[in-house]
């Protein structure tokens, strides 16, 4: 008996527009930042669910942007994975582009809460959140078509999200969060890696100028597994600069789900494998900052 595809409705269509494995990357640095606050003896609590919000309603926005702007620029032509909603034929486009708006409505009104009662400065950096999310394939010179995704990513995704998270709970910038911001940003930049090494053949078709289809496959492997490494190095450097115990160390454990990830993407080209590996790489991000989180609050 030969198995077939679900059918598409709206419902399975806008879940896979969300894209739920990428979630992990907007919940883990709120999570480790969370652990981070703690240690540090001065937690918000409350402080830190308005930033799991803003960073999830910022990730969904930007998936939903992604969505609509690959469809109106033809660059989601034969794509390999989830199913985009603009291009389903079941989602009209515009409504994807009310959603993306819609998301980052969220974000931005709980991003106001957040700085009233923290510091308004942070209004600035929301802001500089929201620009770069809606540019990243939006505008006129969209930078994620030209190969700069991948600082986006670590940066606000990795960086910005983590300290920002600390900040928020305790009013201070540590170099604990720095390092494990720069952690998180490299595992969510393996991510985009992924993502971009699936699409290679079919962004080059459509002129999306990604990093991978500019530095070509063995480079961009290359700087899959230098992130990877980098992320799991960091905790060493900790314990050796005596900014956090030895039980960080934990973080080990997730070594196995990246380093399958990473087998994959060096053993095949083909679409549904490196889909598999893209989701594999997004639980071993949310399990490192678990596991961080866990062994630095032993």
């Amino acid at each position: 008996m030969i198995a077939t595809a679900a059918p598409l409705n709206a419902t399975r269509v806008w879940w896979s527009a969300v894209r739920p494995a990428t979630l992990a990357a907007s919940v883990a640095p709120v999570l480790a930042g969370t652990a981070i606050a703690v240690y540090t003896g001065g937690a918000r609590m409350g402080a830190g669910m308005l930033a799991l919000l803003v960073g999830v309603a910022m990730q969904v926005g930007v998936n939903f942007a992604n969505d609509y702007s690959d469809h109106v620029r033809g660059a989601d032509k034969a794509r390999i994975g989830p199913v985009r909603a603009a291009s389903s034929g079941v989602i009209p486009a515009e409504h994807v582009m009310w959603a993306a708006i819609a998301a980052f409505a969220v974000a931005g009104l709980t991003g106001v809460i957040l700085s009233v009662t923290t510091d308004w400065r942070l209004l600035v950096v929301g802001a500089a959140c929201f620009l770069a999310g809606w540019l990243y394939t939006g505008g006129p010179r969209p930078y994620g078509y030209f190969g700069l995704g991948e600082i986006f990513v670590f940066v606000f995704f990795g960086l910005i999200a983590t300290v920002g998270t600390v900040y928020a709970e305790t009013l201070r910038i540590t170099p604990l969060a720095i390092f494990i911001g720069c952690a998180l940003g490299c595992l969510a930049t393996a991510i985009l890696v992924l993502n971009n090494l699936r699409d290679m053949e079919t962004d080059s078709t459509a002129g999306k100028r990604t990093l991978a289809t500019r530095i070509g496959r063995t480079r961009t492997l290359r700087l899959l597994i230098g992130l990877v490494l980098i992320a799991f190095a960091i905790p060493v450097l900790l314990v050796f600069l005596k900014l956090a115990g030895v039980t960080v160390m934990l973080v080990a454990f997730a070594i196995p789900i990246a380093a399958i990830s990473a087998r994959i993407a060096y053993a095949t080209t083909a679409g549904q494998p490196l889909v598999r590996a893209l989701k594999g790489m997004a639980t071993a991000e949310l399990a490192y900052a678990l596991l961080f989180a866990l062994g630095l609050l032993l």
